[in-house]
């Protein structure tokens, strides 16, 4: 999975260190680490894992309910990872993630960082488990056994 598709890792920093809002989605888990940089004098930055959205103007609607504080966002940048959840950090993403985080100036923001990279790399071993099970997956051959 990890070496099939090429990702600008230069592209996805920058835009994680300009982005007002940014859904980092994974196809493979069906969910979004959705993070939004904005604040107020009552709430700090949200980084949590989401389902993903089936498009854009969803994704502003469950914006909208998570964040009811804050107008919709003046920009939304979408970034999919189609690449397993270690690479996050093997590719220096997760440090762009919480130094722009903890550019917000909420420290405590930091624990919810660390706790969706770690409810993603649970729900990835999950998938990775069910697909060698065959769990919540069909088979395309199916080895026969001998008579």
């Amino acid at each position: 999975m990890d070496s099939d598709f090429r990702v600008d890792i230069g592209e996805v920093r920058r835009n994680i260190e300009v982005g007002e809002v940014i859904s980092l989605y994974f196809p493979l888990l069906r969910k979004a680490l959705l993070i939004d940089t904005r604040t107020n004098a009552t709430e700090g930055p949200l980084v949590r894992v989401v389902a993903m959205a089936e498009s854009i103007e969803a994704r502003f609607q469950s914006l909208r309910k998570l964040r009811p504080a804050f107008e919709k966002p003046e920009s939304l940048t979408v970034i999919p990872w189609y690449k397993y959840v270690s690479s996050l950090e093997r590719l220096g993403v997760w440090d762009a993630i919480v130094r722009r985080i903890v550019a917000t100036g909420y420290s405590n923001a930091v624990r919810d960082c660390n706790e969706a990279l770690e409810q993603l790399r649970r729900l990835e071993e999950k998938e990775v488990r069910e697909a060698i099970a065959g769990e919540s997956y069909q088979t395309l051959w199916q080895c026969e056994k001998p008579s």
